[in-house]
């Protein structure tokens, strides 16, 4: 064996050599992770060479309580099918044990162990990414530990603008962001949503909530408003109305009572992140499988194969050609094929043939996407056409309406589980008994025995509750869950025939491979002409870490592993031209039903040039609507152009369109919060670019905000961004802008040439 030496020291009067896997001169690798040979030159007194070789960990986690190392030894030889003989160190902390294991063992273990029963519950295995190292690349960062490394960096980023915003806003400025509420009071908590807690917050005052981001399903953190950093508890919001919210708790915290005051932030997902990176270690180490040739398609290693397209009978009779080609392609693809689907043009309602055509086909299946909202979206679809369905995850990030779907629900009202809750009641009295203080002494072993049958009574419960679960899940044929809501202590080793993955382009790629690592087949539906992810790194971004699996794909292979829908059902054929001209070869086309549609034609709607032409654009040029940045923050307003689109959106209410029909689009956060406080109107929804993407609205007013005389427009350079704000519109789009700053881009040159050819551009001299 090769090696190459990185460190030399002095010990126990030895010279120690360290030596570590990796290239070394000639190009070779080593296999091992890592080794020390302690030698003074001549070897020790015995003439022997000591050499303690580093080995890769394996975790083991959540571990039923009071678990030994022999338990833990047990279960690896047992059921990893590793001679005891093999195994290394073996820790216990908490409840998690860490294994040293044999190199090469490490994908074998992961398949076998992951999700596996140890005593009463299921485990999750993971493989520590330091041990594992790049072995696989000769020491060169292969994509697996690129993506890791990307994504650990991501990571950082997001922890640190969340420290730094906590850091530089006052609490009522951080509220203005919508990422925080303050001067909150608990008004009630009760038990719900599966054995959480909800507790209901309200202002102090009891006034109206003011406009935040924290939305069902947001995860939150809250705290006291007198902030104590050892003082806060994460939670998901389950319920929200115009002057109060609910949030779900796994603990009902004991001060809840003790302060008044109260403040909630806007949390990230430490979680998700940690199954990306396990995903990634995995996917990395696979060998031999199914699982393994999937990786190497969508890696390059292997070219993806498809097969005939199958003749399909419709199951949705409302789909139209393109919609049953992309079925048909779906359906045909023995490892991964993409559906592109741009705005208007029925992605998901096309997923979902896909995923009832393979049912009928007796395959199981598992849906997902990056979003509860696109999940959700999924979920409602499969349940209209009653399909065997359940959606995992937090009850409270589910819709209202579909929460009594989700498996923690389903479970709670299993009967086998009211038992199972009556058996938890009596060990709660058994460690009350067995806790009370008598007069006179027990007997002796008493007390041990009390609570040794409240330990029987709460394992046989669990048992239950897992049975409960495990019932539900096998009849079901579709199972539901974002892409980073998966996991294996919840549904064990299970594999599906088809994995598939809707608004695809939304996730980073490391979001994608926790699903697909179950998966025979793959199945991607997206448009990677709109929004990509949104990455808070800047040096991540830099290295591609917003480049999605699906664009990846489509870069690397080209059209032939996609099928493009045509068809559009939202937009005006003015609105939808440019877009289609630009960013779909010219390739989508109007459905009739929506081709002419305008404002004026909606019911009590006034007719003026504002409600009968579809398509504006309103030129800010040489009048002084110049830009500024917003006071103490980073983000871009102007002032000017916010006050006139003030006045357009009162003048369309004027006409007679409804407010819950009409949006304000801004790329820029400061414009939106100026914008909201000009408006007043509760009902015109008024958000960012990216806050807006999967929406739609009959009337979208559009704030570029750019103004100035270098002519630097930013981040609306990315013209998706564009697209995605124009195409959310479905009978009139108003964009309000300045030609002098935005002119010097190619493709705001073709939006204002496009305009004056249709007649839709005006300048704000003629709004004066």
């Amino acid at each position: 064996m090769n090696l190459h030496v990185y460190n030399m020291r002095r010990g126990g009067g030895l010279g120690v050599i360290s030596f570590r896997s990796g290239t070394v001169p000639g190009g070779q690798c080593l296999n091992s992770g890592g080794t020390e040979i302690d030698n003074d030159g001549a070897g020790d007194k015995n003439g022997t060479t000591r050499i303690d070789t580093f080995m890769p960990l394996l975790h083991l986690e959540p571990l039923p309580r009071r678990t030994t190392k022999g338990e833990v030894l047990q279960f690896v030889e047992r059921v990893g099918q590793l001679s005891s003989r093999s195994v290394g160190k073996i820790e216990i902390r908490g409840a998690m044990a860490s294994v040293e294991i044999p190199d090469g063992w490490e994908g074998r273990l992961l398949k076998s162990l992951d999700g596996q029963m140890f005593g009463e519950r299921r485990i999750r295995a993971r493989i520590s990414s330091e041990r594992v190292g790049n072995r696989g690349n000769c020491g060169n960062e292969d994509h697996f530990s690129r993506l890791a490394r990307l994504l650990d960096l991501e990571s950082k980023a997001e922890a640190q603008r969340v420290a730094k915003q906590a850091r530089r806003l006052s609490p009522f400025e951080a509220e203005k962001t919508g990422n925080t509420l303050v001067d909150l009071s608990v008004v009630d908590e009760n038990p719900g949503l599966g054995g959480r807690f909800v507790v209901q917050f309200v202002r102090r005052t009891r006034s109206p909530l003011p406009w935040t981001r924290l939305n069902v399903g947001s995860p939150v953190v809250v705290s006291p408003f007198t902030q104590r950093a050892d003082l806060s508890y994460r939670g998901v919001v389950c319920e929200r109305s115009e002057s109060a919210l609910s949030v779900a708790l796994d603990n009902l915290p004991d001060e809840l009572g003790d302060h008044d005051i109260w403040r909630m932030d806007l949390s990230f997902d430490e979680v998700a992140t940690q199954r990306q990176r396990a995903a990634l270690e995995q996917a990395r180490l696979l060998r031999g499988d199914r699982s393994a040739i999937l990786r190497d398609v969508l890696i390059g290693v292997r070219q993806p194969e498809f097969g005939l397209d199958p003749a399909v009978s419709p199951l949705d009779r409302t789909l139209n050609a393109t919609q049953i080609e992309a079925v048909q392609f779906a359906i045909s693809a023995r490892d991964v094929g993409l559906i592109h689907g741009p705005p208007g043009t029925g992605k998901t309602t096309t997923v979902v043939e896909v995923i009832r055509q393979a049912v009928r086909r007796g395959r199981k299946v598992l849906a997902c996407a990056p979003s509860n909202m696109a999940v959700d979206n999924l979920f409602e679809k499969l349940l209209k056409f009653r399909e065997r369905v359940v959606r995992l995850g937090h009850p409270a990030r589910v819709m209202p309406e579909l929460r009594e779907h989700t498996l923690d629900l389903l479970v709670e009202q299993h009967p086998d589980v009211r038992l199972a809750r009556r058996l938890v009641k009596q060990a709660m009295s058994l460690f009350r008994e067995a806790g009370r203080y008598r007069r006179a002494a027990p007997k002796p072993g008493e007390r041990k025995q009390l609570r040794d049958d409240a330990r029987s009574l709460l394992a046989d419960a669990r048992k239950m509750e897992l049975q409960a679960a495990e019932s539900i899940l096998n009849s079901a044929a579709v199972i539901c869950a974002t892409t980073t809501g998966i996991d294996s202590q919840l549904i064990g080793p299970r594999r599906f025939d088809l994995v598939v993955i809707d608004e695809a382009c939304q996730s980073t790629e490391p979001g994608c491979w926790i699903p697909l690592l179950r998966g025979d087949r793959l199945i991607l539906a997206g448009d990677h002409c709109q929004l990509p992810p949104t990455i808070v790194s800047q040096e991540a971004a830099a290295e591609g870490f917003g480049t999605s699996l699906f664009e990846r794909l489509v870069n690397e292979h080209g059209p032939e592993i996609a099928r493009l829908l045509t068809v559009q059902y939202r937009m005006h054929q003015s609105i939808m031209d440019f877009p289609s001209r630009e960013l779909y070869d010219g390739q989508l086309q109007a459905d009739p039903s929506v081709r002419n549609h305008r404002l004026c034609d909606l019911p009590d709607v006034t007719t003026s040039q504002l409600t009968q032409w579809p398509v504006e654009f309103i030129d800010t040029a040489g009048a002084s609507y110049d830009e500024e940045l917003e006071p103490d923050g980073e983000s871009r307003m102007n002032r000017r152009e916010a006050a006139l689109v003030t006045r357009k959106v009162r003048t369309l209410i004027e006409c007679g369109v409804a407010q819950r029909d009409i949006a304000v689009i801004s790329p820029y956060g400061a414009q939106v919060r100026l914008l909201r406080e000009l408006l007043e109107l509760p009902s015109v929804e008024v958000d960012t670019v990216d806050g807006f993407q999967g929406r739609e609205k009959e009337a979208v007013v559009i704030s570029l905000v750019r103004s100035n005389p270098k002519g630097e427009i930013g981040f609306l350079s990315d013209i998706r961004r564009m697209n995605v704000a124009a195409t959310r519109a479905r009978r009139k789009l108003l964009i309000i802008g300045d030609s002098a700053t935005l002119a010097g881009h190619p493709f705001y040159k073709r939006l204002l040439e496009y305009c004056e050819s249709i007649n839709a551009y005006r300048t704000v001299w003629e709004e004066a």
